[in-house]
């Protein structure tokens, strides 16, 4: 098996890996290192080896004796060098399920829901998750809150001291507790697969796995609450951006944008899905944004071409979603719907607006969306610019070449 195989393979592994040796050990901040440990072993030695037989099992005993080994040692600082050996588990652990072996538990839901404790603030429940959930690096995570990695490396080694000293049980909560964390729990799925899909930086614009793994999360948290509205809207919000994944990129890797896109190869099962969980879910209860964002997507979707979408019913939903989101990116979103319907010059005095929002007013995203209202505008002049400041601020590299030749584009044109 080649290298990048092993290496999807670990990052699918690694929550349940972990998972497993919390449940048998408990110290969530040493069996975090210890899993650690053992992936950088198995990615070292299983490319020359090959894989065993049950690479879940050999993760799990490397990372068992590695934790054994931490425990040992920082019993000795405290000159209690023989109390490893008669160590038990308090009793707030919970032992394996009876009916299936610890091997074969896979226990990332309840390493979900752990990570998400409410003595954790909000971004540390973010962080602590992509780190140990979805197996994003702390430089990716650092990204994704535009903070330096080794700010994010102290506020990731806080939040696992948090956990060990809140002294949590190890299995999913109590209905009032699982209510409290949901919001976390979705948000977190909603930024791994955001990152999964549109990858912040680095040389590909998918990074197939994470959005995969998001996507696995949110199926399980959907058959544990299967009457919750906003759990089958952010599955379906999923499905239904995803299925566009295979019409994303040509074969060089480059950015194809929705309304280029050959609809042919949109995953017809993934839209039909996502389409019954969003039709299911809107009419049970109070409608969330989630819920919301898939009723765009699936609009968007079943359209059977560019040209049809109904953009005056994406233009009413971003309208509703704007009530419940306070979020810079909706209204983003919502001034391209706004260009759409009522010409650019409209979504233009948006963005004029969004320009003084400073959690966007830097982004690229802002800049990429005015420039292409300044082409259907026809200021090629003022897109080409804009454009290349779109470029210059992205750290993707699929989106830096696409917005260069888009901009290229504008000069042969004149």
């Amino acid at each position: 098996m080649i290298e990048h195989q092993v290496e999807d393979l670990l990052r699918r592994l690694a929550p349940q890996v972990l998972g497993a040796v919390v449940r048998r050990f408990g110290h969530f901040d040493l069996a975090e290192d210890a899993t650690q440990e053992a992936l950088l072993a198995a990615a070292t030695q299983w490319p020359k080896d090959g894989v065993p037989d049950s690479p879940r099992g050999w993760l799990v005993t490397v990372a068992s004796r590695r934790l054994t080994d931490l425990l040992r040692s920082e019993q000795a600082r405290q000159r209690r060098e023989d109390a490893v050996a008669r160590w038990t588990l308090p009793d707030a652990w919970v032992a394996p399920a009876a009916d299936r072996p610890p091997s074969e538990t896979d226990d990332t839901l309840i390493l979900l829901f752990m990570c998400c404790h409410p003595a954790l603030s909000p971004a540390s429940q973010i962080a602590l998750t992509l780190r140990a959930v979805g197996g994003l690096t702390t430089a990716e995570i650092a990204r994704a809150f535009l903070v330096p990695e080794s700010t994010m490396t102290r506020r990731i080694s806080r939040a696992k001291r948090l956990v060990k000293d809140s002294g949590i049980a190890f299995r999913l909560p109590a209905d009032s507790e699982r209510t409290e964390r949901l919001d976390a729990v979705l948000h977190v799925l909603y930024l791994i697969f955001n990152e999964g899909y549109a990858s912040t930086s680095g040389p590909t614009l998918q990074r197939v796995e994470l959005a995969a793994e998001a996507i696995r999360l949110a199926r399980m948290v959907h058959r544990l609450l299967p009457d919750d509205s906003e759990v089958a809207g952010l599955l379906a919000l999923m499905l239904l951006t995803d299925a566009r994944r295979p019409a994303r990129t040509g074969p060089d890797g480059a950015l194809i944008p929705m309304a280029e896109q050959d609809r042919s190869l949109w995953n017809a099962d993934s839209i039909a899905e996502g389409v019954a969980l969003i039709t299911a879910a809107l009419p049970r209860g109070a409608t969330g944004p989630y819920q919301l964002q898939a009723a765009i997507a699936a609009v968007h979707d079943e359209a059977p071409s560019a040209e049809e979408i109904d953009w005056p019913q994406i233009l009413a939903l971003y309208e509703l979603l704007l009530q419940v989101s306070d979020n810079p990116v909706v209204a983003l979103n919502h001034a391209v719907a706004v260009a759409m319907v009522r010409g650019a010059e409209a979504g233009l005095a948006l963005l004029g607006e969004l320009a003084a929002d400073g959690r966007i007013a830097e982004d690229r995203r802002l800049y990429a969306v005015r420039a292409h209202l300044l082409e259907m505008a026809g200021d090629s002049e003022a897109a080409y610019d804009t454009y290349l400041e779109a470029a210059r601020r992205s750290t993707s590299l699929p989106q830096q070449r696409y917005l260069h030749a888009r901009a290229t584009r504008l000069t042969g044109d004149q």
